[in-house]
């Protein structure tokens, strides 16, 4: 999980510090905001120090109302020591007891010109995306049709090559070697590259290449989803693999199931195209039109058919043979 702190909200929202500036270094370790309503009626039995608290004009405006002695109280409760900081919308003005006891308690207090609404909206999407937790793996990442394919084998088995041949399809790279992935919600991967080996793809024997400038910048994206996993291994003649496409595996990342399926490598076969077929008929099947389930429904109703007209037969030769 990548570290937040206030001075990166500050910067990604041009936020207009107003005091307490020693705290700007605060860690923030949750996307989750605070509307501290009932805390300024005077209810913090279950407040929420450790999120980032936003004052709007509701609460600004009930703070207003209070007396000097119950505003210097509640502001002072307001502010933590594990508080990352205190937004105020639409560019209201700020108490000046907040003003004070922030700046006894180095908790950061800024102001954005936005709406409230909004703000919430820009500061959690960012903050989910910061804090969302994350992994590397070892592969390789595409995007074939707006499928996000992740390729996986072991090392020398392929898998920069079939990218390689991809992208000269009209593909476009992700990354190469290490993906980095964050879980973004529950059911949402989405990779990306370190930004040392961005766009770069590395072939034995032909070392490292720039795809971005070989092939053009449609040929690259810096990040995208994760929906399907695609592994490569040495084929195994011992190993039954699946001929109709009914098996459902899944490869588990952080805390998401992707898809996943697994193709034998051997000479002669072409990953590339394989790979290409395997994410179109993923949109397929995302699309309700599953090509093995149709297949083995039709062989149901031949065999069904069949066993039909052989008992048919049967009873007929049966009354024939009774009758003579």
């Amino acid at each position: 999980m990548a570290s937040v702190r206030t001075q990166d909200i500050i910067e990604h929202l041009g936020l207009e510090l107003v005091s307490g500036e020693e705290g700007v270094h605060r860690p923030i370790l949750t996307s989750d905001l605070s509307r501290p309503g009932l805390e300024m009626a005077g209810f913090f039995t279950y407040y929420p120090a450790e999120r980032i608290q936003l004052l709007g004009r509701t609460e600004i405006s009930f703070v207003e109302q209070l007396d000097k002695k119950d505003r210097e109280v509640r502001m002072a409760k307001l502010c933590a020591d594990i508080t990352p900081g205190i937004i105020i919308s639409r560019g209201l003005e700020v108490p000046t007891e907040l003003i004070e006891v922030s700046e006894r308690h180095s908790v950061p207090v800024m102001r954005s010109q936005m709406q409230t609404t909004r703000l919430s909206s820009r500061l959690t999407t960012f903050l989910e995306s910061k804090l969302a937790p994350t992994t590397a793996v070892h592969g390789v990442l595409v995007d074939i049709y707006g499928v996000g394919v992740l390729i996986t084998g072991q090392s020398g088995v392929g898998k920069s090559e079939a990218a390689l041949d991809l992208v000269r399809r009209g593909h476009r790279l992700v990354a190469d070697d290490c993906v980095e992935i964050r879980q973004e919600d529950v059911d949402r991967l989405v990779g990306g590259s370190p930004e040392l080996i961005e766009h770069l793809l590395e072939i034995r024997g032909l070392g490292i290449i720039n795809v971005m400038t070989l092939f053009g910048a449609g040929a690259v994206r810096s990040q995208k989803r994760i929906t399907l996993v695609v592994h490569l291994e040495l084929w195994d003649q011992n190993k039954s693999y699946d001929r109709l496409g009914l098996e459902e595996e899944k490869m588990q990342i952080i805390d998401t199931e992707i898809p996943k399926i697994t193709i034998p490598v051997r000479p002669g076969r072409n990953l590339a195209v394989i790979i290409e077929v395997a994410a179109m008929n993923f949109r397929l099947k995302r699309m309700g039109v599953n090509t093995a389930q149709q297949f083995t429904a039709r062989l149901a109703q031949v065999i069904h058919k069949n066993e039909n007209e052989d008992m048919e037969y049967g009873h007929e030769r049966f009354n024939n043979e009774k009758n003579l």
